[in-house]
Order: C-alpha cells, then structure tokens, then sequence
C-alpha cells in the first residue's frame, strides 16, 4: 500500500514539473525567436515479484515475470526548433533567420547565440541586440572588401562609423539576404558625390546538434558538450539560412496545443492526488480494524 503513495507522489512531481514548462511556453508565446520546450515521461523501475520460467516439457508451459512498477519520472525537455512564423516590421535592422542558423553576439565577452533579431546601430554606429550586445560578423575593410570567414577572416563587431570614411558622411544603407550591409555615402560639399560599398556582413553559427544547446535567458544559447562544435559561415552559404531585413521571427509555440497539454497535466496531477488520498483512506481502514 506504501508503495501506491509513493508512485503517487511520482506522478505528481512529474506532472507539476510538465506544468512548469507548458506555463513557460505560454508566457513565451509572444516573445521573439523563442523555441518552445516539451517534457518526456518514463517509468521508473518496477519490483519483480516473481521471475519468469521457461517451459519444463510439453505439459509445462512457461511463465511471464510479475511485476509492480514504482511510478514515473522525467526522461528529458527537449526543444522545437522549428521554424517560427514571420512578422514584418518595417525596421531595416530587424533580421530574420529563414532556415537554420543563429545570430552570433558578444554577452559579456562570452560568445552566445540567438534567432531573436531585433537589433538596433548604438551612438557609435556598432550593431547591437536590445541589451547592448554587439552583434557579430566581419567589418569591411578599404573599398567595402569583407574579408569574410570563408577567407579567415577576423570576426567582430560591426561599425557604421568604421566604414564611413574622411570628408564624407552615411545616409542610408541597407541589409542584403546574404548578410551584406550595403552603405550609402555621401562627400561632403554642396555637390559632393554619393557611392555605395559594403560595411560589413553579418555571421550565422550552426551546429551538428541544436538540442544540445543551453539556455541562457535573454533569448540566448551557449554551445554545451553535446551540441556539437560552432561552424561559423556566411549567411545562404550550404545549409545556412538567409537573411530577410525588415522582419522578425516570433515564438514557434503552438497556443492550441499548449492549452491542451494543460488539461492534460491537471488531469495527471489530479489522478495522481487521487491515488494518494486513495491510499490514505485504506490505511485509515487498515488502522481502524484495530478498534
């Protein structure tokens, strides 16, 4: 009967922590590049009561093993990648990811990654997410040549103000599906002239196995042993996703099934709690045969 409480209480722990999670990707469901999360269940060991027997001769036939299973656990939270619908916002440094890939970005000198493009040029004209992260890629050198990863080239923050060159001044530019930030310059001076040329280029990260990234908040991930090693390339090269400006991607959760995974866990915990009150009530009889 002890053993009924416990697996009871298994089935609670496991239920409130899937509570947990379908509450999480509920309050994400707005939020933008977010990946919504799901919980596997599996049971836990079973006491064997009686082993199994192989048939003796042709009178005697064999046996299956009697069992008693101890409840439930969690196997794992896994992550849906997938991608996330596309909302167009109009602002050119908004980037969404169309494929595979995550934005690079320097947190706090440690190197993290991101679907979440909402970006924005600071004071001094370097790219950065809503927290002030510098996003990551190559600058263009003299001329608007990039020196990309393709050519090893050194990866870092992209600058306006480092393209912009002596006696002239930026006055518009915009972002390519291939990453590119194509600048337009103007020489100073009544008539002075208006060019183009490259700023820098924006990087996309990949990995062998995206499930084994962590979480670490700000809408950010950090590479983890399973994860496989970072592959840092250009967007729309291979299997790297391209770039469209202008738009963001928003959460992938799926508000139906969600709402459903909720009656889903409070019928669990429910059946759960009525184990347990089921079982208090026949050690009540149990300790009343004593009266």
């Amino acid at each position: 009967m002890l053993r009924s409480l416990f697996t009871g209480i298994s089935g609670l722990r496991a239920h409130q922590m899937m509570m947990d999670v379908t509450g999480n990707n509920i309050a994400n469901v707005n939020t933008t590049g977010f990946k919504g999360s799901q919980v596997t269940f599996q049971d836990t060991f079973s006491q064997l009561l009686e082993g199994a027997a192989a048939p003796q001769n042709a009178n005697q036939g064999g046996t299956n093993p009697s069992q008693v299973g101890l409840g439930v656990r969690v196997a794992g939270m896994s992550t849906n990648y997938g991608q996330g619908s596309t909302q167009v916002t109009g602002r050119n440094t908004d980037l969404s990811i169309g494929g595979e890939g995550f934005f690079v970005v320097n947190a706090g000198g440690e190197q993290m990654y991101t679907r979440a493009g909402s970006f924005n040029f600071d004071r001094d004209g370097t790219l950065v997410t809503p927290e002030g992260n510098p996003v990551q890629g190559w600058q263009a050198g003299p001329g608007g040549a990039i020196a990309g990863a393709g050519d090893a080239g050194a990866m870092g923050p992209i600058s306006l103000a480092a393209a912009t060159g002596p006696g002239e001044s930026l006055t518009a530019y915009k972002i390519g599906s291939d990453g590119v930030i194509t600048g337009v310059f103007k020489a100073d001076g009544p008539n002075g002239a208006v060019t183009q040329r490259s700023v820098g280029q924006v990087a996309i990260a990949t990995f062998t196995n995206n499930g084994g990234l962590e979480k670490a908040g700000a809408s950010n991930y950090r590479e983890s042993v399973n994860s496989g090693a970072v592959v840092i390339d250009v967007p729309g090269q291979g299997a790297n996703g391209t770039l469209a400006a202008g738009a963001l991607e928003m959460s992938n959760v799926d508000l139906a099934q969600e709402f459903t995974n909720l009656i889903i866990a409070q019928r669990g915990f429910q059946a759960n709690s009525r184990v347990i009150t089921t079982s208090d009530e026949l050690l009540q009889e149990l300790v009343n045969l004593k009266r």
